[in-house]
């Protein structure tokens, strides 16, 4: 039985797919080695796009690091270049890197689509979206892949997606909630 897949297309195609993949490892490569980070000049325009965008890192198939940018701030290989860093050495729920690891080490980049407000939950459909939940000082996100992972209904993303931004589980019914979706292409 074939998992199935979260996320959507985007139109990045493979050749940017495979230099955004690139780009991470060799950013958290040279990083773990003490070496200088190369420069890296993009192939086409759309990864001169500003995107928002998250990097996974994952050991043995668990989560290992991961950060990102919600919004659309800089160009997308820069996002990612700036990520992949943050995800493997600066998350602070994980040790940073070592060199030692590098082998066993898998990258997942998520390039977000624009945060949407919803009014109505029944807008949320699992696998494509991801939530970002917002009340007051408190912010949570959750990447679609997330949801489909866990194997987890739309109530119990939501209650998970309050859990992250530090809030109570059932937090996304009071009116003071702000609740968003978004998409991401996931590779």
């Amino acid at each position: 039985m074939s998992k199935k897949k979260a996320g959507i297309d985007l139109g990045l195609n493979e050749e940017e797919k495979n230099f955004l993949r690139d780009l991470a490892w060799q950013v958290i490569k040279h990083k773990a080695r003490g070496e200088k980070i190369p420069e890296f000049s993009p192939p086409t325009k759309k990864l001169k796009e500003p995107r928002g965008a998250f990097v996974s890192v994952h050991k043995h198939g668990r989560l290992r690091g991961c950060i990102g940018y919600i919004y659309a701030e800089k160009p997308l290989y820069q996002t990612i270049r700036e990520m992949a860093e943050a995800a493997a050495f600066h998350d602070p729920r994980f040790n940073p890197v070592s060199e030692t690891e590098l082998q066993e080490l898998e990258i997942e980049i998520s390039v977000l689509t624009p945060l949407q407000r919803i009014k109505d939950i029944s807008e949320i459909e699992i696998g494509k979206h991801g939530l970002y939940i917002v009340k007051g000082p408190y912010s949570g996100l959750l990447l679609p892949q997330v949801a489909v992972e866990y194997g987890w209904d739309r109530e119990t993303f939501l209650e998970n997606t309050c859990i992250k931004a530090g809030l109570p589980p059932d937090s996304w019914k009071e009116e003071d909630t702000d609740i968003y979706i978004f998409s991401a292409d996931i590779f």
